[in-house]
C-alpha cells in the first residue's frame, strides 16, 4: 500500500453532475482559491431544468472502476496528470501550470492547490471557434484532499460559463450509490458507467499500448483485461464524479453543455486508461518522487507552452472583458 499523503486536483461548479466510473486509479479533489471554495458556497437549490434566461446546469454522475487500490493511485494519477500534459502540449496548446503548491482547507484539512490555464483553441469544434478569440485559455483550479478532490473550470471569454467537478475514490467496483447524496440528493442526474477496457475512444486518442485489453503490467501482473473484469479482478477501485456545467448563452447552452459532457467523459476515460497502462512506470515511485516528477513535467510543459502566450494573457483578458 502506498503512504496516504498523496492528493490530486478537481474542480468545481454550480449544481453538480455525476459521473460514476470504477477504475484502478483514484483522480483528483476540491478545487478552489486561497479563500475557500466560492462556487461551491454559492451553490443553490436545483433550478429544476432551463430558465429563460438560459441557465444550464445539468448534474451529471461517472463511476469508473480500475484494477488496484485507491491508496496506490494516488501517486499514480499525480504521475497520469503531469505526463498526459506534457504530451497534449505542443505549439503553445496545452497546459500551463500557475500554481502548484500546499494547501490547508479547515473542513478537509491538508492537500494540494493546482491552477492552470489551458489553451485548446485548434481543438474546439468549428462551431465553437466561431464565436471565441483566435486565442483563449480555459482556467482550471484544482483542490486535492485526496481521496477527496474539487476542480473549477471557467473560460477566459466566457465568464458565465464554469464546470464544476467533485471526485471521490473508494476501493470498490462502483456500488456506492449514495456517495454525493448528501449534497446533491434532490437533484435529477444522469448516471454513466464507465468501462475502462472495454467503452470505446474517439479513434484519434487510441493507442494499442494503452488498451487495457492489450497491455499487461510486468511489475503487477494486472492487464489483459477481459468483458466483465470488474466482477472478478482484485484489488479494485472506483472513481466517481460528480460533474456540473453552468452556461448563461441564450441559444447555445444545450450544444455546449453536451459537448462539455462528452469531452469530459473522453478525457477521464483517456487518463485513467493511461494511468493503467503507465502503471510500471510509477508503480514505485514514493511521494516525493512523483512530485519531483510532477516539477519537472511541469517545468518542461511550461516552455513548450507559455513562449507563445507570455505576451497575449493581458490580450486576451482584456478581449474577454470587452467582449462581455
Amino acid at each position: 500500500m502506498r503512504p496516504s499523503d498523496r492528493s490530486a486536483p478537481s474542480s468545481a461548479i454550480p449544481p453538480p453532475a455525476r459521473l460514476r466510473a470504477a477504475s484502478p486509479a483514484r483522480p483528483q479533489t476540491h478545487t478552489g482559491n486561497q479563500q475557500g471554495h466560492p462556487l461551491r458556497q454559492q451553490r443553490g437549490q436545483p433550478t429544476g431544468g432551463r430558465t429563460p434566461q438560459a441557465l444550464a446546469e445539468t448534474p451529471h454522475s461517472s463511476c469508473r472502476t480500475l484494477p488496484g487500490g485507491e491508496e496506490e493511485y494516488r501517486i499514480g494519477q499525480l504521475y497520469m496528470i503531469s505526463k498526459h500534459s506534457h504530451e497534449q502540449s505542443d505549439r503553445g496548446e496545452g497546459v500551463e501550470v500557475v500554481q502548484n503548491e500546499p494547501y490547508e482547507d479547515p473542513n478537509h484539512g491538508n492537500g494540494q492547490l493546482t491552477e492552470k490555464r489551458v489553451y485548446l483553441n485548434s481543438k474546439l469544434p468549428s462551431w465553437a471557434r466561431a464565436v471565441v478569440p483566435k486565442i483563449f485559455y480555459i482556467t482550471e483550479k484544482a483542490w486535492n484532499y485526496y481521496p477527496y478532490t474539487i476542480t473549477e473550470y471557467t473560460c477566459s471569454f466566457l465568464p458565465k460559463f464554469s464546470i464544476h467537478i467533485e471526485t471521490k475514490y473508494e476501493d470498490n467496483k462502483g456500488s456506492n450509490d449514495n456517495i454525493f447524496d448528501n449534497e446533491a440528493k434532490d437533484l435529477e442526474r444522469e448516471v454513466c458507467f464507465i468501462d475502462i477496457a472495454c467503452d470505446e475512444i474517439p479513434e484519434r486518442y487510441y493507442k494499442e499500448s494503452e488498451d487495457p485489453k492489450h497491455f499487461k503490467s510486468e511489475k503487477t501482473g494486472r492487464g489483459l483485461l477481459k468483458e466483465g473484469w470488474r466482477e472478478t479482478h482484485q484489488p479494485i477501485m472506483c472513481s466517481y464524479k460528480l460533474v456540473t456545467v453552468k452556461f448563461e448563452v441564450w441559444g447555445l447552452q444545450t450544444r455546449v453543455e453536451q459537448f462539455v459532457h462528452k469531452v469530459v467523459r473522453d478525457i477521464l476515460m483517456i487518463g485513467h486508461r493511461q494511468a493503467f497502462a503507465w502503471v510500471d512506470e510509477w508503480y514505485d515511485m514514493t511521494m516525493d518522487d512523483v512530485r519531483e516528477f510532477e516539477k519537472n513535467m511541469h517545468e518542461k510543459t511550461n516552455i513548450k507552452v507559455c513562449n507563445q502566450h507570455s505576451s497575449t494573457v493581458d490580450e486576451i483578458e482584456s478581449h474577454a472583458k470587452s467582449s462581455t
